[in-house]
């Protein structure tokens, strides 16, 4: 049995914990100069959710084993950092997750993820998320995230619905 929860503010280091160690997928894989260690600090989570992200979790047999983060920005809403600890992937902990949080939203989601993370895409798309076009994605992650340069050339992003052509 599981639940999904809003996190609580003494769980940042399990938080932390999670994304961190799930981040490990993307050493040697995202652009080297985009890597750094620990993937996110305690701080930058901090910051996180000073800016209006909301982690929610999943908890099984009182371990949180999930997080993912929504944030309402303009008339969308963001899936920020959507981590699981890696001995409980692909056993349906994201899915659940992303279940959870759409059902609480009828507003356009986005997210965005490297575009070298083909795991994280093909997780995406299996929730009914579309990867939106390359100029489309420049404008989106420019709209509504604040990221380098640097970051939105490595970058996807993917929507739930799909983005009409020429939006």
């Amino acid at each position: 049995m599981y639940t999904v929860r809003p996190c609580r503010k003494d769980e940042r280091s399990a938080i932390s914990e999670i994304i961190n160690l799930a981040a490990e997928a993307y050493r040697g894989v995202i652009p080297a100069d985009r890597w750094h260690d620990p993937y996110m600090s305690l701080q930058e989570l901090d910051s996180e959710i000073s800016a209006g992200v909301d982690f929610w979790a999943f908890e099984r047999e009182g371990e949180v084993i999930g997080v993912m983060g929504i944030q309402p920005i303009l008339d969308v809403e963001l899936i920020r950092h959507a981590y699981v600890r890696p001995g409980s992937q692909r056993h349906g902990v994201g899915a659940a997750l992303f279940a959870h949080i759409r059902s609480m939203s009828s507003r356009r989601m986005l997210v965005g993820t490297w575009a070298a993370a083909t795991w994280a895409i093909a997780f995406y798309q299996r929730q009914g998320f579309v990867l939106v076009s390359t100029e489309q994605k420049t404008a989106l992650l420019k709209s509504y995230w604040t990221v380098p340069e640097r970051q939105i050339e490595a970058s996807v992003v993917l929507a739930n619905p799909a983005l009409s052509k020429g939006a």
